[in-house]
């Protein structure tokens, strides 16, 4: 288990974030279509997960633009969206928002996601959603830079995620 907080009070979660240097662990999530979605289906992009309890909370949608900018200043990128949040509900609000970076993803009907990538919460009131976390992979699929962010209220470190963009240009 993983000791995080949510506004100073502890919560947990289990499974173990991805290893910078191997490959990211395949999952399939629901796209906006209600449409299976896998890395697969990104091919050589580069992917910026950005792994949010739910865009309802205004961390979470302000992690989304922040990640939009710096992949438009990173050709050959794309900001995958990933929450329990339903995929065609999320996607309005992306596209309301003008994020044309940004692909909803739902873990709605992926119940594996979260353990295999360390962001289940399994403690607290967000018991059942995930914890924050940013991975950035290659079009290999390997992982560049993640970051399990130990605040949840917290925003991820864009700096440390944006380097790692570039660095795999």
């Amino acid at each position: 288990m993983t000791r995080l907080t949510l506004k100073g009070t502890p919560v947990y979660t289990e499974g173990h974030l991805p290893v910078v240097g191997h490959e990211a662990p395949k999952f399939t999530l629901t796209g906006k279509d209600l449409v299976d979605v896998g890395l697969e289906q990104f091919g050589m992009q580069r992917k910026l997960l950005n792994i949010v309890p739910s865009l309802e909370m205004p961390t979470c949608a302000a992690s989304l633009r922040r990640f939009n900018d710096h992949a438009r200043q990173t050709p050959g990128t794309v900001v995958l969206s990933i929450s329990h949040d339903l995929p065609f509900a999320t996607q309005s609000r992306i596209d309301a928002a003008q994020l044309d970076r940004v692909v909803a993803l739902s873990l709605f009907r992926s119940p594996h996601f979260a353990r295999a990538y360390g962001v289940d919460i399994v403690s607290g009131p967000l018991k059942g959603l995930t914890a924050r976390a940013v991975l950035v992979l290659d079009g290999h699929n390997r992982v560049l830079h993640a970051q399990l962010v130990r605040e949840i209220t917290d925003e991820p470190d864009y700096a440390l995620a944006a380097a790692a963009l570039t660095r795999s240009c």
